[in-house]
């Protein structure tokens, strides 16, 4: 079988890099060796993860706030069962929707493992089947998949990744969550909201270490109030599944004083790792680094004429959004456009709730480098739309250079910041200053004039309600 491009994987980088390349007219072929379409992100991440995220929220909403807001509510209790299903059925519709996708864009799907055997070819291994497919470019897509050392214990019954822990049909009375980065934390928060008891244990001396330190200090406090407590400055030990608990051994860093709890769940969430096994990197020599991330250049090339790569097999924040313009950019780059991606104006979100979103740089980064800076924040608790709602949590932080007032760095946490960071992304894109952001009218009352007071604030502390 003979196309111009074959994509190996069909997770966000992949599919999409897969309708572009089709759009362009090459003629395409997708190789995924799961049996749905969409890879960890449609099934066993981004979109599970929200639908479980958005029903339990509703349910600690109604918990504790509808009495304030005059709704009676009696016998409210939690169908953890019904809350998978609805989760399943939201994965099912948008799997269906990128096989309909490839249908539509004329794209050849072939089921099995794919591995390159050549610089133009992919051997498609199946069930009893065999295929190999040639084509005159071909893009690794393959994504990663959860660390789990020897230490952890994982074992898929009690000791889990998030994959289990979004069929968890049972409530659990207690969780430990082994890592305070955002998989940890999203899930923690959506069993904590439901009624577990959530321990989060964490080697950093902060959560969400990548991210801005005052977003760190506002989500702990917030998951504080949430129940959730936290160990930071500790590292596990050892973990062990038993047949219906997970026992978790733990110390503070620097110390040899164990700590050890018996819990019904233990979540293993200390990061992800590049699937770049058995795909015959060295068949032809394709190199990758000492975390086995696969080495391209600013065109995603391997080094290896005819070979690319996207997504999380190569270095950079392992988000889907990351892998769709990496995968528009090769396509585009084969077709001999000059595509470009600035990995700086790639944002990152948390769903929490408050919601937490970043774009830019961080404060510290600019300390680190000693790049002069001005800084606007204004609190979600001063805007009219947040007493409103009851959702009055968190602030907006606008970072600006201090001679130039372009915006370096936005970050947030509150109500719907998930969606409020695409006006700086906008913005900056364009290297908009802070005052360029202050003079655009936003509407009243909203969430969004957050942004707005806090680059106010960073243009010669001019906040109006504070």
């Amino acid at each position: 079988m003979n196309f111009d491009v074959v994509i190996i994987g069909s997770g966000p980088g992949g599919y999409v890099c897969a309708i572009r390349c089709a759009q362009l007219g090459m003629k395409t072929a997708l190789v995924e060796k799961d049996n749905t379409l969409g890879g960890t992100c449609l099934n066993v991440g981004c979109i599970p993860s929200k639908a479980l995220l958005d029903s339990s929220e509703h349910y600690h909403i109604a918990k504790k706030r509808f009495k304030e807001h005059g709704i009676e509510v009696s016998s409210l209790k939690v169908n953890l069962p019904q809350m998978i299903t609805r989760k399943q059925g939201v994965v099912d519709q948008t799997v269906k929707g990128i096989e309909y996708l490839m249908k539509k864009n004329n794209i050849d799907v072939i089921r099995g493992h794919g591995a390159i055997k050549d610089k133009n070819t992919v051997l498609v291994q199946g069930e009893g089947t065999e295929v190999n497919l040639t084509a005159q470019h071909i893009v690794i897509a393959t994504g990663s998949t959860a660390i789990t050392p020897p230490s952890m214990g994982y074992d898929a019954n009690r000791v889990i990744t998030s994959t289990e822990a979004l069929e968890i049909t049972d409530l659990p009375k207690t969780m430990v969550v082994i890592g305070g980065g955002v998989i940890g934390l999203e899930l923690g928060s959506v069993y904590a909201r439901l009624g577990t008891e959530v321990t989060v244990i964490e080697y950093q001396d902060r959560i969400l270490p990548e991210m801005d330190r005052d977003l760190s200090k506002e989500l702990m406090r917030s998951l504080k109030k949430l129940g959730i407590k936290f160990h930071l400055k500790h590292m596990v030990t050892s973990v062990k599944g038993l047949k219906k608990s997970a026992k978790v051994a733990f110390k503070k860093r620097d110390t040899d004083d164990l700590t050890s709890m018996t819990v019904d769940y233990c979540l293993v969430a200390i990061g992800r790792k590049p699937y770049t096994d058995n795909l015959g990197l060295e068949t032809v020599g394709i190199k990758v680094d000492d975390r086995n991330r696969i080495q391209v250049d600013e065109h995603l090339h391997t080094g290896v004429s005819s070979i690319y790569a996207i997504g999380d097999v190569i270095k950079g924040a392992m988000l889907a959004h990351k892998a769709e313009e990496e995968g528009v950019l090769v396509a585009e780059y084969l077709a001999g456009q000059k595509p470009h991606i600035d990995y700086n104006l790639i944002p990152g979100v948390v769903y929490t709730w408050p919601e937490v979103a970043s774009v830019g740089q961080t404060e510290e980064a600019l300390k680190s480098t000693n790049h002069s800076y001005k800084v606007g924040k204004f609190p979600m608790k001063a805007l009219g739309r947040s007493r409103a709602s009851m959702d009055t949590e968190g602030m907006v932080k606008v970072l600006a250079d201090s001679k130039t007032d372009e915006i370096l760095g936005v970050h947030m946490i509150g109500a719907r910041a998930a969606d409020l960071i695409m006006e700086a992304v906008a913005l900056m894109e364009f290297r908009a200053s802070a005052e360029d952001m202050a003079r655009i009218c936003h509407p009243h009352p909203t969430y969004s004039e957050a942004v707005k007071e806090a680059a106010l604030g960073a243009t010669d502390n001019r906040s109006i309600h504070l």
